[in-house]
């Protein structure tokens, strides 16, 4: 359905118009065209095929002013991301460590979760949050409830015994790609381009990308560490790879690659699968080893 010709009912306009009120979108500067598109979606996802008045009933049940927080905080708005953090951390962490039984596991589910929530940029350098998949039926904090289970799940499948950086380099081991099979290595133009523009970055930025990618060090360990709140981590890590991917790209080019060859091997591009001279690269300082 094309966007506003889908309201072929003047009473289905007359309640998303009420509903548009009732949901505060704009503290968070969602114009009732924006808040029609959002609710748009959800019934074309739920009730596309069905009546006006099921199409009536289903906005009226709606959390709106739940919907239009997720999808501001989706959308960066550092506003909506107050609101979130104060209405929903606290939950947040209390159901991971309730889900997990033991308060550590619990809260690093909980960092883990709150970072797809928050968003990080995808291999195609396009930041996903995982809010966009909640659709307002039922209420915010039920949803990250199963959002947590879900982790909490997904972490016991994939238990696998993570070996921190400094006892690799205690140990003597260097940092081997991933099996082709499960995580191709970057190509090698990449690589080389990556540890030219990592070098260039600060040893603050460089310990902070290795504890993060390399350790598995979590936003609050990391946020603890340098004693801000872990959202600030997670932004700047945000803004972090997105330098970094245009850094890459431009070296690219410069060395020859065509803009398609560069888009091609950039959507292969991943921190985490890093060759022993890009690793290198992040630990070159004296004393960035210890975090």
């Amino acid at each position: 359905m094309p966007a506003l010709s889908w309201l072929r009912s003047g009473s289905l306009r007359d309640v998303i118009r009420t509903r548009y009120a009732e949901s505060r979108a704009m503290d968070y500067g969602i114009d009732m065209d924006r808040f029609e598109e959002h609710v748009r979606l959800v019934v074309e996802r739920y009730a596309q095929h069905v009546s006006a008045g099921e199409q009536i009933a289903l906005v009226k049940s709606l959390h709106v002013q739940e919907l239009v927080l997720a999808r501001a905080c989706s959308a960066g708005n550092e506003t909506a991301w107050d609101v979130f953090l104060a209405s929903y951390r606290g939950d947040l962490v209390r159901a991971a460590c309730q889900i997990a039984r033991d308060d550590a596991a619990g809260r690093e589910i909980a960092d883990s979760a709150y970072a797809e929530l928050y968003g990080l940029p995808n291999r195609e350098g396009r930041r996903v949050s995982k809010l966009d998949y909640y659709m307002g039926r039922g209420s915010l904090a039920g949803w990250l409830r199963t959002v947590i289970a879900q982790k909490h799940i997904d972490r016991c499948r994939t238990a696998v015994h993570h070996v921190s950086l400094e006892e690799q380099m205690e140990q003597g081991v260097g940092f081997a790609s991933a099996p082709p099979a499960e995580t191709p290595a970057n190509p090698e133009p990449v690589n080389i381009a990556l540890a030219a523009t990592l070098a260039q970055c600060t040893p603050e930025d460089r310990l902070l990308l290795a504890a993060y990618f390399l350790d598995g060090r979590t936003l609050a360990q990391i946020g603890r560490q340098l004693g801000v709140h872990e959202s600030t981590i997670s932004r700047k890590l945000d803004r972090l790879t997105t330098s970094i991917r245009k850094g890459v790209r431009k070296r690219m080019l410069h060395a020859g690659f065509s803009p398609a060859r560069c888009d091609e091997l950039l959507a292969e591009l991943d921190v985490r699968d890093l060759n022993t001279d890009v690793g290198a690269t992040l630990r070159q300082e004296k004393g960035i080893g210890t975090f």
